[in-house]
């Protein structure tokens, strides 16, 4: 298999907000760096201060699709995030700063359901990604695998649906689902990749508008009898990883 990192994305916010990376170090035993750093708790979540959560205590896009058409861009020395939505202005502000949080809280209401668990703080763990794992993992997804769902569904869908760290190119359509179990090379790290990813509501929306546009889930079922689509992994050996670095297949 020959295959080729085409996007490096990062999603600071988890669920609010995607940045696309020409490069990133990634870290044994730890996610992409500021990937998922902050989560925004609802007011329905019960946490554990410090710890990692499931994505059942946060506001994301399978329940507030309009979230998913946020773009982001961190100023990480500044721990500084802006954000820009096509139906709000944009809005920069410190997720760790508490008069900044209710700046946030503000901003984002309008684009969550009311009759949805709204947003009430943002929260973070020291060194926890907010991953949807309970392990600390990234994602990668295939494009040529997009592709094809999107032939098949008569839709050109766009891979920011599925909210990928690494978006690779040159692998066959699917080829994906024989990588849980193994272990690849991407660029000069080392990763497991551990399981495939269940796709829930958030991929329905269109990452421009935040609308319902596209069954994705009855798509993949009927092009792969599943919801599966990408995968996650574990970073065992760190290193740089940059746009255009390679896959290889280790073991």
């Amino acid at each position: 298999m020959t295959a080729r990192i085409a996007s490096i994305q990062r999603h600071p916010l988890k669920s609010h907000g995607r940045e696309a990376l020409d490069e990133v170090m990634l870290s044994a035993g730890h996610g992409m760096p500021w990937d998922r750093a902050w989560a925004v708790a609802h007011e329905a979540a019960r946490l554990s201060p410090g710890e990692w959560a499931a994505c059942a205590n946060f506001s994301r896009g399978a329940k507030a699709p309009k979230l998913m058409a946020i773009n982001a861009r961190l100023d990480a020395a500044r721990a500084e995030l802006t954000l820009c939505h096509p139906e709000l202005p944009p809005l920069t502000f410190r997720p760790a700063d508490p008069a900044d949080q209710v700046r946030f809280l503000e901003w984002v209401r309008p684009i969550v359901p009311a009759d949805r668990a709204q947003p009430a703080a943002i929260y973070a763990a020291k060194d926890v990604a907010m991953t949807d794992t309970d392990y600390q993992s990234v994602s990668l997804i295939n494009l040529a695998s997009n592709r094809a769902l999107g032939t098949s569904m008569g839709l050109d869908l766009s891979p920011l649906r599925w909210r990928g760290n690494f978006w690779l190119e040159g692998m066959e359509p699917f080829a994906e689902v024989d990588l849980p179990g193994k272990r690849i090379r991407l660029g000069a790290t080392l990763l497991e990749v551990v399981e495939p990813i269940e796709r829930c509501l958030a991929t329905t929306a269109n990452p421009e508008t935040g609308v319902r546009d596209a069954d994705t889930l009855a798509g993949l079922r009927d092009l792969v009898a599943n919801q599966n689509f990408g995968v996650y992994a574990r970073v065992i050996e760190g290193g740089p990883v940059r746009i255009g670095d390679s896959l290889q297949v280790s073991e």
